[in-house]
C-alpha cells in the first residue's frame, strides 16, 4: 500500500529534478556584443552590424542618433520590455 504512495511522489521528485534549472541570464557585455557584431572593429555597432533585438530597439539606443552604438549609449538604454512592448524613448 505504501508503495502506490510513494510512487506517484518519486515520479514527481524525478521530473523536478530533470528540468533545466532558471537562469537569470544576463544581457551581454558590451565587449562580447563588439566580438560578435563589430565587423570593422571601429569600437561601436552600426545599425547595419547588429542583428536581433538590439537591430529592432537601435533608434531608442543610439541616444545622439549618429547612426552608432557607443558603450556608454548601451549603459544608459533601457531595460527590454519581456511582455513585447517597446520602452518609449525620451527626449
Amino acid at each position: 500500500m505504501l508503495a502506490v504512495l510513494f510512487l506517484p511522489l518519486s515520479m514527481l521528485i524525478a521530473q523536478e529534478r530533470e528540468k533545466p534549472p532558471k537562469s537569470s541570464q544576463e544581457p551581454p557585455t558590451f565587449k562580447k556584443l563588439l566580438e560578435d557584431m563589430d565587423k570593422n572593429k571601429d569600437g561601436k555597432l552600426s545599425l547595419k552590424e547588429v542583428k536581433g533585438p538590439l537591430k529592432e530597439d537601435f533608434k531608442i539606443i543610439d541616444l545622439n542618433d549618429d547612426g552608432f552604438i557607443t558603450k556608454k549609449e548601451l549603459e544608459k538604454a533601457p531595460k527590454p520590455n519581456r511582455k513585447g512592448r517597446k520602452p518609449k524613448r525620451k527626449h
